[in-house]
């Protein structure tokens, strides 16, 4: 396809393509990956020699095709070798470097410039920006770790009042006099590039070329469009052949259209100007990082500005701020803190082979897949949420053994561990991590098993989501689609990530969409009225006869070098009747040193004037990953009391309600893991799993983030008399 053009006009083109997959990714989906995406692209660059781009691998991809398909380090060496790729450099572990300290950020990105040098013989300038999340003072950090340009989107531009026509070229900031590089990706290029057709591509390119001659389009985004996402392999390489036909329209129209690299065009041209650009990342991001309300008001408000023509207005609409994350799910704030808390501890290491080995098993645990969500998983995925933990108690077990040469430990300290003027009170051994939060119902919300290097408690909150409200209109509508498991969009149907088209993977999700209204941690303290029902428990659709849940308890730490003991008070109230009761309820935790055994003993006392009548549970959910599979389950061995139940299993996924419960087992035949929960006094015991929905580029999907158990008592108390029971959790490896 060759366009003809005026003699004087010219334009250049930088492509830079981003291949990414997270830590603790299915090896099929590197598998995937690399057949349908990774390798077709360089198969197709070494037809067509002329064309050029620029190419970023982050470090788990690289290690994965290091060890499995090390002749494509082979391949793309050669490209570089005759000058027709540019290697990227960046976070080796792909973090959003703005959440980093500062010796993180240059840490990371000096072990992937090695390696770039390693693999490809290459000395790379430019640095991919995960997310292309920028802050104003990246420029100082970046640049003393040897970057000197990056790339960004054309959104952080415009924030400062540029137009499209001002971003066919780069600019130059500054942090404290340090000087950085930075171009603009196009957004018109990476919602036509591979989805519109060749010719339109073209055309608009055209349509930009001048007589100087100096123009730059640049167009940056993920490697994985270009074959991993529904229907786009066959779209770019099979029966549609896509990138084909646009690598040849490439080199048939060289001679007023040039590929270049964006380090080589840095190299060739001076900057346009000076910017300092505000914080910001891609459009799409800024939407998502806003409270869920309004999250999707936004984008219905953009949609209806763009069908209206409503530019002078359209520009002016601003997204959030990446780092909200941090307050739309405490999850990604409380895996952030601990990411920051290992980090000093590993940073405080005598240097050697253990701090090394620490520094990457941090720097793994920094993969930002899990610490936000859009239209990808994100943190609704339990496998990269696991594995992020996996590492950071890998690295904080060598910081630790470092710090306690001797043997058996524990240690606490009171901490504002989450950043929110409110003290936690952190409890840790050579066995476990305890991390408890006073401020809300005295809560338990993170137990690290240390030498299983597991989170126990890493579930997910249900809440809503901006794009909840188009699922239940379509839903009522029944205008969803359902999208089979292993088909891909036929013909015609190939569809970017901003389709409008509500795709689910079962029928009727729309009426499983249920809301938390506290956080699913453990050690949380319940008073149900008598007609609450399992139903309504599950659905967190019912009301509290106490104020206990979410509200602040008193504390006190206890012990000395092999043992520690949380006391947690509340001075509250319950309604039995038309007025509240006071009642104290106090838990105390005990834990020691070389131990992976809890035990726990409550008293409930009353405190008032007349006799109290409630029921009383204490809710634990537990993050088992897998356990929706097969080999995940409860065993419930015979009553040892005046019950005659017979031994039962059932799913950690499954629901309902067993009598006369004093002794219960949580089996991960996968995970190796076995806890056990002993009470005091035989309960009823409801039990369900926490699903939530999400939307992903496949589809809106419910997804299992944990297991809800509720063992509750019936308690009558008179005046001024107390009830007790005492809990023993038990952690055992098999």
């Amino acid at each position: 396809m060759k366009l003809e053009v005026g003699n004087l006009k010219h334009i250049y083109l930088a492509l830079a393509i981003h291949n990414h997959q997270p830590v603790g990714n299915f090896d099929w989906v590197f598998e995937k990956g690399c057949d349908e995406a990774y390798q077709p692209m360089i198969e197709a660059l070494e037809r067509h020699p002329t064309v050029k781009m620029a190419l970023h691998y982050t470090g788990p991809l690289r290690d994965w095709i290091a060890e499995n398909r090390l002749e494509l380090i082979e391949r793309i060496r050669a490209l570089v070798a005759r000058g027709q790729v540019e290697m990227m450099t960046g976070g080796y572990y792909e973090p959003i470097l703005v959440a980093l300290y500062d010796a993180d950020k240059r840490g990371q990105i000096e072990k992937l410039t090695q390696t770039v040098r390693d693999d490809f013989g290459y000395e790379p300038t430019g640095a991919w920006l995960a997310e292309r999340v920028w802050e104003p003072h990246l420029a100082k950090p970046l640049a003393e770790a040897g970057i000197q340009y990056t790339i960004v989107d054309d959104t952080h531009f415009k924030y400062t009042g540029l137009e499209d026509e001002d971003l066919f070229d780069y600019y130059v900031t500054e942090e404290q006099g340090i000087t950085l590089k930075i171009f603009g990706t196009s957004k018109h290029l990476r919602y036509t590039i591979p989805w519109a057709p060749v010719e339109e591509v073209m055309a608009w390119l055209r349509e930009q070329a001048d007589e100087l001659g100096r123009k730059v389009a640049i167009m940056g985004d993920d490697g994985e469009k270009f074959g991993l996402w529904p229907g786009t392999h066959e779209h770019c390489w099979g029966k549609g052949n896509w990138m084909e036909c646009f690598f040849t329209a490439l080199e048939e129209n060289q001679d007023w259209l040039a590929t270049i690299t964006p380090g080589e065009y840095a190299e060739k041209f001076p900057a346009l100007g000076r910017v300092y650009l505000p914080t910001a990342s891609y459009d799409e991001m800024t939407e998502w990082a806003l409270p869920a309300q309004l999250s999707g008001e936004i984008v219905h408000l953009k949609h209806r500005l763009e069908d209206e023509g409503r530019k002078d207005v359209l520009r002016f609409v601003k997204g959030g701020f990446w780092r909200n994350f941090m307050v739309k799910y405490p999850e990604i704030n409380t895996m952030h803190k601990k990411m920051m808390l290992v980090s000093e501890k590993v940073h405080a290491m005598e240097e050697g082979h253990a701090k090394k080995a620490a520094l990457d098993e941090l720097w793994q645990g920094q993969c930002n897949c899990p610490y936000w969500h859009g239209v990808f998983g994100g943190i609704y995925l339990f496998h990269i949420r696991a594995a992020t933990y996996d590492h950071l108690i890998a690295a904080e077990n060598l910081a630790d053994a470092q710090r306690h040469p001797s043997g058996p430990w524990v240690e606490w300290r009171e901490d504002d561990f989450d950043r929110d003027a409110s003290p936690e009170v952190l409890l840790a051994s050579d066995a476990m991590n305890l991390y408890f939060d006073p401020a809300d119902g005295g809560s338990l919300f993170e137990w690290d098993w240390r030498s299983r290097r597991y989170n126990l408690l890493n579930t997910l909150t249900r809440r809503p989501e901006g794009y909840h409200q188009d699922l239940l209109e379509a839903g009522r509508k029944g205008e969803t689609v359902v999208a089979e498991e292993g088909r891909e969009p036929g013909q015609g149907e190939t569809e970017t990530i901003h389709t409008a088209r509500v795709r689910v993977k079962e029928k009727h999700l729309h009426e499983k969409l249920f809301y938390d209204w506290y956080r699913r941690s453990s050690f949380i303290d319940h008073f149900l009225h008598p007609d609450t029902t399992l139903d309504d428990f599950q659905r967190c659709q019912y009301g509290e006869a106490g104020d206990f849940v979410d509200q602040p308890y008193s504390y006190e730490v206890e012990g000395g070098d092999r043992r520690l003991a949380l006391e947690l008070v509340r001075d509250g109230h319950v309604w039995c009747g038309e007025r509240p009761s006071p009642l104290r309820l106090e838990k105390s935790i005990e834990i020691a040193a070389n131990s992976t055994e809890l035990k726990v003993t409550y008293t409930l006392t009353n405190t008032g004037q007349e006799a109290v009548s409630t029921w009383f549970g204490v809710e634990f959910n537990f993050a088992i990953l897998g356990g929706d599979g097969p080999d995940a389950y409860y065993t419930l061995p015979p009553s040892t009391g005046s019950g005659h139940r017979h031994q039962e299993n059932a799913a950690l996924a499954s629901k309902g309600q067993w009598e006369d419960v004093d002794n219960l087992r949580l089996i991960s035949e996968m995970l190796g893991m076995d806890i056990e929960l002993v009470f005091g006094q035989p309960a009823t015991l409801w039990r369900f799993p926490i699903e939530t929905i999400s939307n992903s580029e496949a589809g809106f999907e419910r997804v299992y983030q944990g297991s809800c158990l509720l063992p509750y008592w019936k308690i009558n108390l008179a005046p001024e008399r107390s009830w007790q029971v005492g809990l023993r959790l038990r952690l055992r490896e098999i």
